[in-house]
């Protein structure tokens, strides 16, 4: 008896920090999800390894990275659309099976010593075409798995640390199959972590998402849910924000390699300090919003999480050494963080829910959309004012953008506790 007490004592304590875990639905997706996590960053990293591997070129590292990134911004719209016309869960198992075919392909041509840069530029633009249509659909679907919407933020949150809990473990594992396997393995095992989700999907037990009787054009959708968004304030405010620091806030990480070797004199594993630094700040962020019991008052949390951010791109311009250079990236992560996960929860309070999709559809492209045109505007300012002043003044403009909000954002009137 007092073995099982002894761990049933620190299961109790997560389902009452947690809440969200007590669902059985987000329980299955927690584990499933966190497991394919762990592949998704192992195969982003043996990517990154294997282009440059094979190409030397810093150029193509870009242009693979911005062939994975666009086509989020492009049909991101069109998915939320979807979300709000079928059935989720069947079409979270159909993305996250494309993606599983992906890794499959990849694996195939890596393995056989068959790639080529072709090859990998037209698989990266097939798996951002269907995260286009997973990321939102995946966002909107969370609630359908909670029982009662008082547990939503905590989800969130934890869906937040699922993501950053994983990008500390998958690459440094992926690290270790590349020397000795190489990235093929990687891919590989990718694809088969896929399963772990498909499997918690398919095991839930789903009260059934309400479907349109009636269904108009796609194109008349999309504009009821830019009307929707643009005639909400808060909403508006909210989306409006996260934009514009996903451009000059969020795309300063692409000149990590520059500070970690012409800044800081290091080489890949200063890079892998200051990223690793990064996500344990975005996991400490993500677990302060977790242990939030109430949706309410986040209007002042996200021009906070913008401010820290801000500070934390100003301090780093000015640093000279890594000892200091490792917690500005940690305020950094938690800036991000926070600002990610609380407009997430703030739009998924407000949202009506035969609108839910299209809004987080929206979210997605103003947070992961505007990524490759942030990345072109640090790369340019980099080219011209170098990398320090670049962070600083990107910095800057979020530090204001912060003000601006909190002076002027209109009250989040229809929030749900």
């Amino acid at each position: 008896m007092r073995i099982l007490a002894a761990v049933a004592h620190p299961v109790m304590t997560a389902l009452s920090a947690f809440p969200s875990l007590r669902h059985r639905n987000y329980r299955l997706f927690f584990l499933g999800q966190g497991a394919s996590l762990v592949g998704t960053w192992m195969q982003q990293m043996a990517l990154s390894w294997l282009v440059y591997r094979i190409t030397h070129s810093e150029i193509l590292l870009g242009t693979v990275g911005f062939s994975s990134q666009i086509m989020t911004f492009l049909v991101t719209p069109f998915a939320g659309v979807w979300a709000d016309r079928t059935n989720r869960r069947r079409l979270l198992v159909a993305t996250q099976s494309l993606a599983m075919t992906q890794a499959f392909l990849l694996a195939t041509i890596t393995l056989t010593h068959t790639v080529a840069v072709w090859h990998i530029i037209a698989l990266s633009i097939i798996l951002g075409l269907v995260n286009a249509f997973d990321i939102p659909i995946r966002q909107s679907f969370v609630i359908e798995m909670l029982d009662t919407r008082e547990d939503l933020p905590n989800a969130i949150a934890l869906n937040a640390f699922l993501v950053n809990g994983a990008k500390l473990f998958g690459p440094s594992i992926a690290g270790v199959l590349i020397a000795l396997w190489g990235e093929g393995f990687c891919f590989l095992l990718n694809g088969f972590s896929y399963l772990a989700v498909i499997a918690a999907l398919l095991a839930m037990r789903l009260k059934g998402q309400p479907v349109r009787t009636s269904t108009p054009r796609v194109l008349q959708n999309l504009k009821e849910g830019i009307t929707y968004v643009r005639g909400f304030a808060p909403m508006r405010a909210v989306l409006l924000l996260l934009a514009f620091v996903s451009v000059v806030g969020m795309s300063s990480m692409v000149l990590m390699p520059v500070f970690a070797k012409d800044i800081l004199g290091g080489g890949p594993h200063t890079l892998g300090f200051l990223m690793t630094a990064s996500g344990v700040g975005a996991i400490a962020g993500a677990m302060f919003l977790a242990l939030r019991r109430r949706a309410q008052g986040l209007e002042r949390v996200i021009p906070v999480g913008v401010f820290l951010l801000g500070s934390g791109l100003i301090g780093l311009s000015f640093s000279k050494t890594l000892a200091l250079s490792l917690p500005l990236l940690g305020l950094i992560g938690v800036g991000t963080m926070t600002l990610v996960a609380a407009t997430n929860t703030s739009l998924q309070n407000m949202v009506d829910d035969d609108k839910r999709g299209r809004v987080m559809s929206f979210y997605t492209m103003a947070f992961m959309g505007m990524g490759p045109f942030g990345s072109l505007l640090a790369g340019g300012l980099a080219y011209k004012l170098g990398a320090p002043w670049t962070v600083a003044l990107n910095g800057t403009a979020c530090i204001i953008a912060a003000a601006l909000f909190y002076l002027f954002s209109p009250p989040f009137t229809k929030t749900v506790p």
